[in-house]
């Protein structure tokens, strides 16, 4: 009998990279949106009973950081307190439990690479309540593994590659923050991070509660991050723009964002012997997709 992984976000990033990979040999992959869960507000309980699955992955979340802070009750019901629900529900069942975490967890002080043991200080809501929502999958006590990612993009969704090309069809140049210091991560090293948390549970590989960073190698701030976008975009006849270097104070936000969000994979390369690929080979790979989309 196939063994399911039941995940929990049908359209988002990980998600649909989730579903494009498939499952691993001796599972499948059920699928479970808002209208089946909705996991800020519903008891996730009876879909768990219904289903029976060995593993879950949560790629539900609130992910808009500037509309959070004048939402903060709809970010923390969605990214605290469902995830808080169902990490208890699923220690109870004993079924062990993904969970995606972010890099705005952290204020963005620290000059090196956050560690997992770096204690967190969120700057707005959005990470308040991402740090809440980790922190409350780990104290439930299951079999959980928390990842932390950062500056995701894929060929799906809304993200930095799909605005900055959108962007680039009617301008000619565009300004970008130079003076924030990431690591981009593909959803689809995301996707398949998490499958691999799910079998090292399943496996007892690790018991958990874990928590992992997981991010695309090399450091990068988002001007040079869209400098490459337009590059690979150009090499293969789409749109491009220049790109003009600014300052945060050049581009206020709602949220103030970290000036260094790097994160620092060693602990999951060593314990999981998964190695996010270097972001630059992974922005290659996301524009073949967005050539021919699912």
């Amino acid at each position: 009998m196939t063994a399911t992984i039941l995940v929990l976000g049908r359209s988002g990033q990980v998600a649909r990279e989730l579903a494009k990979l498939g499952p691993p040999a001796g599972f499948e992959l059920a699928f479970a949106g808002r209208e089946r869960l909705d996991l800020g507000a519903d008891d996730p309980r009876p879909l768990l009973d219904e289903i029976g699955p060995a593993a879950v992955i949560n790629a539900a979340a609130y992910t808009a950081v500037d509309k959070a802070e004048t939402q903060p009750e709809a970010a923390f019901a969605l990214n605290r307190d469902g995830p808080a629900a169902l990490a208890l529900a699923c220690a109870e069942a004993k079924v062990p439990l993904v969970h995606f975490s972010t890099d705005y967890v952290f204020d963005g002080e620290k000059p090196a690479p956050y560690l997992e043991t770096d204690p967190v200080n969120p700057t707005g809501v959005y990470g308040a309540s991402k740090a809440a929502g980790e922190a409350a999958v780990l104290a439930a006590g299951g079999p959980a593994v928390v990842l932390r990612t950062s500056w995701v993009y894929s060929a799906f969704g809304a993200n930095f590659v799909k605005t900055m090309l959108r962007l680039a069809a009617t301008r000619e140049e565009i300004g970008v923050v130079a003076d924030q210091l990431g690591r981009p991560t593909w959803a689809e090293d995301c996707a398949r991070g998490a499958l691999r948390a799910a079998r090292a549970l399943l496996d007892q590989q690790i018991e958990g509660p874990e928590l992992f960073h997981l991010s695309g190698e090399g450091d990068a701030t988002w001007a040079d991050f869209a400098e490459a976008i337009f590059e690979q975009s150009a090499a293969r006849g789409g749109p491009s723009a220049r790109v003009r270097r600014i300052a945060t104070a050049d581009y206020p936000t709602p949220a103030r964002r970290p000036a260094n969000s790097r994160l620092d994979c060693g602990k999951i390369i060593g314990a999981l012997d998964f190695r996010p690929r270097p972001w630059r080979q992974s922005l290659a790979a996301c524009f073949e997709e967005l050539e021919t989309p699912a």
